[in-house]
C-alpha cells in the first residue's frame, strides 16, 4: 500500500471591497478620536511672522492625527498695529483675549475688545476683512477657531490682498 500525504494550500483571503475599506477607516477614525490627545499645551508651539501676522497654531492640519478632535484649526493672532488684509468665505469665529481694536468687514468698522466674540459671515464671494490694534502701547490678542470640515463644504477660498508689515520687513 503507497502511503499518499497532501498538503493543502490556505485559501486567499477574499479581497477587500469598497464597503470593507470603507468600515476600516471609520473604525481608524473613531479610534483616534478614542486615543487622541486632549490637552494641547501652550508650550508646544511658537509664535511666528506670516502673511497675515504675528500668530501662534495650536491646532493646525498637521496635527490632527495627534488630536481626540479633528478638523479644527486654532490660532492665536497678536496684533501690533494690524493684521493683513485678506478674503475667504467666513463662518470663523474669533475671541479676543485681550487688548483693543477693531476689524473692517468688506469696509465696515466693527470695533471690539477683550472678551467681545467677532463672527464672520459666511458670504459666496468671501469677506474682504482686516484686524487693527487701537492701543500703540499693548498688542492686541484674540484666538481664532474654524472647524475645516464646514469651511470646506461652503467652498473655501483665501485671497491675501495685502501682507502684514512685518512679513514685508523680513523678505
Amino acid at each position: 500500500m503507497v502511503e499518499r500525504i497532501s498538503t493543502r494550500k490556505r485559501e486567499p483571503e477574499p479581497a477587500e471591497n469598497l464597503y470593507e475599506q470603507s468600515m476600516r477607516a471609520v473604525n481608524e477614525n473613531l479610534r483616534q478620536r478614542m486615543e487622541g490627545k486632549v490637552i494641547v499645551k501652550w508650550d508646544e508651539g511658537q509664535f511666528e511672522q506670516g502673511r497675515m501676522g504675528f500668530a501662534k497654531y495650536l491646532l493646525h492640519r498637521k496635527d490632527w492625527d495627534k488630536v481626540g478632535t479633528p478638523g479644527w484649526h486654532i490660532f492665536i493672532n497678536r496684533i501690533r498695529t494690524h493684521g493683513g488684509l485678506h478674503n475667504h468665505q467666513g463662518g470663523l469665529v474669533i475671541y479676543v483675549l485681550e487688548g483693543e481694536g477693531y476689524s473692517t468687514v468688506d469696509g465696515v468698522r466693527y470695533d471690539w475688545e477683550a472678551g467681545d466674540l467677532v463672527v464672520l459671515p459666511i458670504k459666496p464671494d468671501g469677506v474682504d476683512h482686516q484686524h487693527f490694534n487701537t492701543d500703540p502701547n499693548k498688542p492686541a490678542e484674540w484666538i481664532a477657531f474654524v472647524f475645516y470640515p464646514m469651511w470646506e463644504a461652503v467652498g473655501v477660498g483665501m485671497v491675501q490682498k495685502q501682507e502684514h508689515p512685518d512679513w514685508a520687513k523680513g523678505k
